[in-house]
């Protein structure tokens, strides 16, 4: 019977090269392959026989086969990242930290949630499989980390409240909110609304509470009937604008902050489609400060999260662990700044 490759009219597949067929081409032991292919060559593979085996390599296409070598040492170079969105600036700023603070003797794995929500256990086990060296886990829940509690070296990004689970990095949101709420009342506002993110995570609650408290000790009205919550999407942030903004500009709303600056975007569309002048009628803010709310039109106030740090620090403590040395800090949070732009002023 023809194989499913010749019937379909393509080549058959070629066997996987192994470490044996580049030691026979090159004319060495399969541990010389080994050393040369993990680069552990100093002192212990000549100058010649590097060069035959990395000659023997590019030839046959040979690729380590990391999973079994992760399989035999029981742990292997992948560190695992478990994080909301990859398509949101903010998370992509983060994982530009992680790397640079592994290095490239770590290989990094994405585990993605669905945006803004928490990440569950099931989800992270299956990649236990691949023993990695670490693992990096941003907004986790209290029960997440109860059921991976023996998951190995583990720091944990943005998770407040959970810091007696594992070595943290977090973010002082309740800063930057407390500082814009200021800034609003101090520009004439009276009256805001807050369009809040559907999710469960700690951060959103913070940012929101520490926004409508500062507020309220300021002179600043954030009506009960003036707080909403859409998913952390433009155009479901648009639409909830869509539906309330009558009322709200009825009632004398001429502040709207949004838990991010995807909210925001949604807002300050929804808002030129209505005819609503920014910042004259209404003034818009957001959280986390991602690169367009600098050029937006206009361009968006908004508190800066500084993402990049966060992933490069909690990097640098995860290797910390994952190499047996001692934090400098087991704890540690970034602060949060109001950067006020076109959209409130």
């Amino acid at each position: 019977m023809e194989s499913l490759d010749r019937r379909q009219g393509s080549a058959p597949r070629s066997p996987r090269v192994t470490a044996a067929m580049v030691a026979a081409r090159a004319g060495v032991s399969t541990a010389t392959v080994s050393l040369v292919a993990n680069g552990k060559t100093q002192g212990r593979v000549s100058e010649d026989n590097i060069s035959r085996v990395r000659l023997a390599i590019s030839e046959l296409g040979y690729v380590v086969d990391s999973i079994g070598s992760s399989l035999a040492r029981g742990v292997s170079s992948i560190v695992i990242l478990v994080t909301p969105d990859v398509s949101n600036p903010f998370f992509a700023n983060v994982i530009a930290g992680v790397r640079e603070s592994l290095g490239s003797q770590y290989q990094l794995l994405l585990s993605v949630t669905d945006a803004g929500e928490s990440p569950q256990a099931d989800d992270v086990r299956k990649l236990l499989a691949l023993r990695p060296a670490g693992l990096l886990v941003g907004a986790p829940s209290a029960e997440f980390l109860e059921d991976l509690s023996a998951a190995g070296p583990l720091v944990l990004l943005d998770a407040p409240g959970l810091e007696s689970y594992a070595p943290s990095v977090n973010l002082d949101v309740a800063q930057g909110a407390r500082e814009l709420a200021r800034h609003l009342a101090s520009s004439g506002h009276t009256r805001a609304a807050y369009v809040d993110g559907v999710t469960g995570t700690t951060t959103f609650q913070l940012r929101r509470e520490a926004f409508l408290a500062e507020a309220a000790s300021c002179g600043l009205s954030v009506a009960p009937g003036h707080v909403i919550s859409t998913p952390i999407d433009v155009g479901a942030a648009a639409a909830a604008f869509a539906d309330v903004w009558p009322e709200w500009q009825r009632e004398g709303v001429t502040a709207v902050v949004c838990g991010t600056d995807t909210h925001a975007y949604g807002v300050l569309q929804e808002a030129r489609v209505e005819g609503v002048r920014i910042p004259e009628q209404l003034a818009v803010a957001g959280f986390d400060d991602l690169p367009y709310s600098a050029t937006s039109n206009p361009s968006l106030t908004s508190v800066h999260l500084p993402a990049t740090p966060l992933g490069r620090k909690a990097g640098e403590q995860l290797r910390g662990l994952m190499e047996g040395l001692p934090l400098d800090e087991t704890h540690v949070t970034l602060e949060s700044s109001l950067v006020v732009r076109g959209s409130t002023s």
